[in-house]
């Protein structure tokens, strides 16, 4: 069986630890979903653009996809999909081959109790002994998640998605308006005048 101190003792779940700030159920998913997607596809960590990673989730899952796959948003291989899921998809440029990883129902969900101390926390109600009992409780849901079987975590399946270009390097423009460099392709023509987005309005 999976022991889930061994696994955080790990060096690359405390890289992930350490980039996120602390350990939690979400690095949890997102570093077990992150191992899972690069035994599948036989990848190692991307150092520039050899992988592409989609994330429907903006949670904290998504910094152990950062970290173990190496897609980060400065390299133009991550990409957010706003959906609300605890789903990530993790493609290979090499092979064109991919592997979508979504967490299955009922898997995060939480006691009573620990939902109430949730609320108490971010209501800055809470008193110190349920402070301490919250992180205890927090602790041991992510040891679970370390330690369950993946087959019960996720749903995993192969697929083919098309990945995007690599990222451009394209020169900037002052915007019309509020004279900042914008991206030329990122310019949007109103009234004859070449005006960031945001200075368009949109």
């Amino acid at each position: 069986m999976v022991n889930a101190d061994e696994i955080m003792k790990q060096e690359d779940f405390r890289r992930c630890a350490d980039f996120h700030g602390h350990i939690c159920p979400g690095l949890a998913i997102g570093y077990r979903a992150g191992k899972a997607a690069l035994e599948r596809l036989a990848e190692q960590r991307a150092p520039d653009e050899e992988m592409v990673t989609t994330v429907e989730t903006n949670a904290c899952g998504t910094d152990a996809l950062q970290v173990l796959t190496g897609c980060t948003f400065g390299k133009g291989n991550l990409i957010y999909k706003d959906r609300g899921k605890h789903a990530y998809t993790i493609a290979s440029r090499k092979t064109g081959e991919g592997v979508r990883i979504a967490l299955k129902d009922g898997v995060m969900r939480l006691s009573d109790r620990h939902l109430e101390l949730i609320h108490k926390i971010r209501g800055d109600q809470a008193t110190e002994a349920e402070k301490h009992e919250f992180q205890a409780l927090h602790a041991d849901k992510g040891r679970e998640l370390l330690e369950r079987p993946l087959e019960e975590l996720f749903s995993i399946r192969k697929t083919r998605v098309p990945v995007p270009e690599k990222a451009v390097i394209e020169p900037s423009k002052p915007c019309a308006c509020c004279q900042e460099p914008t991206m030329v392709s990122k310019l949007e023509k109103v009234q004859g005048e070449l005006l960031c987005r945001d200075c368009a309005g949109l």
